[in-house]
């Protein structure tokens, strides 16, 4: 009498947990390096390059990003193609506080920081204009932007 031996007909699979697992931990692990701070930035301001640039230790809480391009055209909040003048600038930080005071208690025109970002080959002159603009409309906390050498930051860290 001939035994037959009985095939084995359930189908092998893996145990995918460890690879989902693993795909949600590298997830979160880029969300944590993810630098948000590149989406103020217009590619058409150029800024200048500086030795005390140096990236803010913490977030502003409430920023408002002006920047200048060379033709001396500004935007407000990389608010889109269009380049405003002053005047027109004016205009918009007065409406921006008179919004922010109407909000109410929670945030006060303190606690809103105006970032500066200039191109290098924009007159200071304008840019001292840009920040009469932002105290006529009751601003007083600025930061001014610029470009880190990075030569200089590659011999900073060597000496260290």
């Amino acid at each position: 009498m001939r035994i037959i031996k009985k095939k084995n007909t359930q189908i092998a699979e893996g145990d995918m947990t460890p690879m989902i697992d693993m795909v949600f931990q590298l997830i979160a692990f880029f969300m944590m390096l993810i630098n948000f701070s590149k989406v103020d930035q217009d590619q058409r301001v150029n800024l200048p390059l500086s030795e005390l640039a140096k990236p803010p230790e913490m977030a502003y809480e409430k920023p408002i990003t002006l920047q200048m391009t060379k033709d001396e055209g500004i935007i407000l909040n990389a608010g889109g193609d269009s380049l405003m003048t002053m005047d027109e600038l004016r205009n918009a930080l007065k409406r921006e506080a008179s919004i922010i005071r109407a909000a109410g208690k929670d945030v006060t025109l303190d606690d809103v920081t105006i970032v500066i970002r200039a191109d290098k080959n924009a007159r200071i002159g304008k840019v001292q204009e840009m920040m009469d603009a932002a105290q006529q409309a009751e601003f007083n906390a600025f930061a001014l932007r610029g470009q880190q050498d990075q030569a200089q930051d590659q011999a900073r860290v060597k000496a260290q």
